[in-house]
């Protein structure tokens, strides 16, 4: 991509703009296709995370690309542009008046970009760009990032609640309950990021979810300390499995391979292995896999369930024995 030491008089964003919607327009990019993400754009062209962001806010003000979560920013579906490309495109939207600015619409908005592009490539800066508002005006409604993404983090947890008429049963309500947990860290990966079991996030929406998981244990003669940490190995296992949704993300973002071709690039060292004779189980699992028509696919949906019904067993005696 073009570098932003060109003498074209122009500011950088706008050359950034220039080329991606000129590669639109030949068909070079086709609708559904990705565009390059704010790091890709900053890397190759040098310029800063917002420089970048302001590029991408601008393309996709003029119609030609969109924001998909969990893909990233994609040609939009018809490549027409919204200004003729031998017109001047103007600097950007003109900052939005403070009163349409809510806190609710910043945090949304952060949300949306976490969602699509990973919590790294959130930033206030980028928030305004994406809002169309002046760089320091998100800091009016709330002082820092770190303070945002617990706000975000707070209405994510609290886009899932749990019925008046809890189902019967301490395992349901267990299963209920960690399904719920799962749907979130699924439909925002990036949560499952932000806490740990030793120093995890104090917002009263997570803590609700902890609310309805201790209450299901409670009244089975459990000890304080027995049913608290039954609550937090389910909380691990959900958690602990949920992790590695956002890390294979960026993984592919970074690496531009899926988790199947990165696979079938490290097939040489992993034959190695196989063939080294030190690991003759591990030999013969991994063998078996080959011999069969569908390989092995790791699903962490399945991981999830069959890992959350081999826990609840285990863990049965101990509650139900009480």
């Amino acid at each position: 991509m073009t570098k932003p030491t060109d003498a074209s008089g122009q500011p950088p964003y706008l050359r950034i703009v220039a080329e991606i919607r000129q590669r639109i327009i030949d068909g070079e990019l086709a609708p559904g296709d990705r565009v390059p993400s704010t790091r890709r754009i900053a890397r190759e062209c040098g310029v800063a995370l917002a420089t970048a962001t302001k590029a991408l806010t601008t393309l996709r003000l003029e119609g030609l690309v969109e924001t998909r979560p969990r893909t990233g920013t994609v040609v939009a579906g018809t490549a027409a542009p919204a200004t003729p490309p031998h017109k001047p495109t103007s600097p950007g939207p003109a900052p939005a008046p403070e009163q349409e600015l809510t806190l609710d619409r910043i945090v949304r908005t952060a949300i949306a970009i976490a969602d699509a592009e990973g919590l790294p490539a959130l930033s206030m800066r980028g928030v305004a760009a994406r809002l169309g508002v002046a760089t320091m005006s998100p800091y009016r409604y709330v002082p820092s990032k770190d303070d945002l993404v617990l706000l975000m983090a707070d209405a994510a947890f609290g886009e899932e609640t749990y019925p008046a008429d809890a189902p019967e049963g301490w395992r349901p309500r267990i299963e209920l309950g960690a399904r719920t947990l799962w749907t979130l860290y699924r439909r925002h990966p990036w949560l499952a990021q932000l806490g740990s079991l030793t120093r995890p996030l104090m917002v009263p929406n997570l803590i609700a979810h902890g609310e309805w998981m201790l209450s299901a244990l409670d009244g089975h003669g459990l000890d304080p300390t027995t049913l608290f940490d039954i609550h937090l190995l389910i909380y691990g296992h959900v958690q602990g499995l949920a992790v590695h949704l956002e890390w294979e993300a960026h993984a592919e973002a970074s690496t531009g391979q899926s988790e199947d071709q990165w696979m079938d690039s490290r097939a040489p060292a992993l034959r190695e292995l196989v063939e080294s004779g030190r690991f003759p189980t591990f030999a013969k699992v991994v063998g078996s896999f080959s011999e069969g028509p569908d390989g092995y696919d790791l699903r962490l949906d399945d991981l999830f369930a069959s890992g959350l019904s081999a826990l609840l067993d285990g863990l049965a005696p101990l509650v139900e024995g009480s």
